[in-house]
């Protein structure tokens, strides 16, 4: 069985992944390219979201253990100033990006805060916080990419993890699923799958082998199995490609209700 990155691995790819950011900006043709992915979106904007984000998380890490935000952190988001000059801002999004690494690496991977998933799979740790922020990080280094015309698929490591952590993270839920109990079966084409199954106890997800010629897949199980690239897959949660850019098999009307599902507590 696979196991998941480690945290150093974590931090070195939050820190490539701004760097590949700050690339696609800085290559883009000005900082008012609209980003298709986030409609109403400049690049100006996606550079403010993800910088204040890094903020943001470095002071809940900081903080330690609690049932909230600190209120300054929050203040702070909410009245953030940025520079307007493209190379000021990329100098702005690589301090942000180092003042979260630099709380993330004191704080070690173990730690206790706050986050908004406490009823996920995911543990409210800043271990956790790192292995979230590699993947917001990736996909909006694909935001920023397509704003300029040349998205590339997300890095396979990056990818592969971050199926299982939307799963865990964002899926992951004791409020009872409101249809039929059903199952739905992730297939990456690098070889590694998972089932997330919902019914009345709610939303959880776990590996599962992945389906050979030899054996298929049981179909009576999954009511619809989701074949794609890791990155597709990852970009298809995130609501960045459509579900007809991947395979379906089963009841592909099934992913409309889960797209819709808004549980009561994640």
């Amino acid at each position: 069985m696979e196991k998941n990155l480690e945290f150093p691995d974590l931090l070195r790819l939050i820190d490539e992944r701004s760097t590949a950011f700050r690339t696609a900006v800085a290559a883009a043709p000005g900082l008012d390219a609209q980003v298709p992915t986030c409609p109403g979106w400049t690049l100006f904007d996606l550079v403010k979201h993800l910088g204040g984000g890094d903020r943001f998380w470095a002071a809940i890490v900081g903080a330690g253990p609690a049932d909230a935000p600190p209120a300054e952190a929050t203040a702070a988001r909410a009245a953030l100033q940025v520079p307007r000059e493209r190379e000021a801002l990329l100098a702005w999004l690589t301090a942000s990006t180092q003042l979260l690494l630099n709380a993330l690496r004191e704080a070690g991977p173990e730690s206790g805060c706050w986050t908004w998933w406490p009823a996920s799979q995911s543990p409210q740790t800043s271990g956790g916080i790192a292995r979230h922020r590699v993947q917001e990080t990736a996909v909006h280094t694909y935001d920023a990419q397509l704003a300029g015309g040349a998205p590339q698929p997300l890095p396979l490591g990056v990818a592969l993890d971050g199926v299982e952590e939307f799963l865990f993270t964002v899926c992951g839920t004791p409020s009872a699923w409101p249809h039929k109990p059903t199952a739905f079966d992730f297939h990456t084409a690098e070889g590694r799958s998972w089932r997330l199954t919902v019914d009345g106890d709610g939303a959880r997800s776990t590996r599962i082998p992945a389906p050979t010629t030899a054996t298929g897949e049981d179909s009576d199980a999954a009511g619809a199995s989701i074949h794609g690239t890791a990155s597709e897959l990852v970009l298809y949660l995130y609501d960045r490609i459509p579900a007809d850019s991947l395979h379906v098999d089963g009841d592909a009307g099934l992913l409309d209700l889960l797209r819709a599902w808004e549980p009561e507590e994640k």
